[in-house]
């Protein structure tokens, strides 16, 4: 049972992370009537540490894993969403339920026209996992030289890749609160990612209406589909 919040205390849920937070009261008498669409954490951005984005990582992909997911076919997709970048490498893995069976799926897109694609199962994986497999996956969609934007939804990968793994790699792959988790797919990304200049990895917020990153996410699930 969740413990009872002090008198006049709110809750409200990030909607880049997903974690729950509240305003004390002094703060909701000065905006009456605001709800907050982050909290601190994503508003500061770069104060997080790689312990909070995986726990963040979880609790969306809890999300995600409670229906989030529509279980759409590509076509299904492709009808519902219309909106969000229309070139870029589109990437997204999950796991039902965490841990367990997964999938990944990436997807290489050219003024809205899919260049190429792949999409993977495991029988016995994590969330995590399966997002570091679509990015790797990722870097083979793209011919060695030609610039392109990757696009994942999760965080916790995009940082792994973009800040902390060089960090971890000078320190012989060892992180200073312990060891790298799935250190053999976060290696090969980083080093698959630090070969190719040309490509930027950032993240995408997760469905919110994005056509691309919902293809990629029903080539992820597609194991749980009859229909691809």
């Amino acid at each position: 049972v969740p413990p009872t919040l002090p008198s006049r205390m709110t809750s409200f849920v990030c909607q880049d992370c997903g974690t729950s937070f509240t305003l004390p009261p002094s703060v909701r008498d000065r905006y009456p009537g605001w709800v907050p669409r982050q909290c601190l954490d994503c508003r500061g951005k770069g104060t997080s540490s790689p312990a909070r984005a995986a726990t963040r990582s979880r609790t969306s992909n809890r999300r995600r894993s409670n229906g989030a997911s529509e279980l759409l076919t590509l076509a299904e997709v492709l009808d519902k969403y219309t909106e969000g970048p229309t070139t870029g490498v589109f990437t997204d893995g999950s796991s039902v339920p965490n841990p367990g069976p997964g999938g990944w799926g990436a997807v290489y897109v050219v003024d809205g026209e899919v260049v190429a694609q792949d999409h993977g199962h495991d029988p016995d994986t994590t969330n995590n996992r399966m997002e570091l497999r679509a990015l790797i996956a990722a870097c083979d969609l793209v011919p060695d030289g030609e610039a392109a934007t990757v696009y994942s939804d999760s965080n916790l990968a995009v940082r792994t890749i973009n800040e902390w793994a060089a960090g971890w790699k000078a320190r012989g792959w060892k992180r200073k609160t312990g060891p790298v988790e799935n250190l053999d797919l976060v290696t090969e990304a980083y080093e698959r990612f630090s070969s190719r200049p040309e490509l930027t990895l950032t993240w995408i917020r997760a469905h919110d209406g994005s056509r691309w990153n919902e293809y990629a996410d029903a080539l992820a699930s597609a194991w749980q589909r009859d229909e691809l």
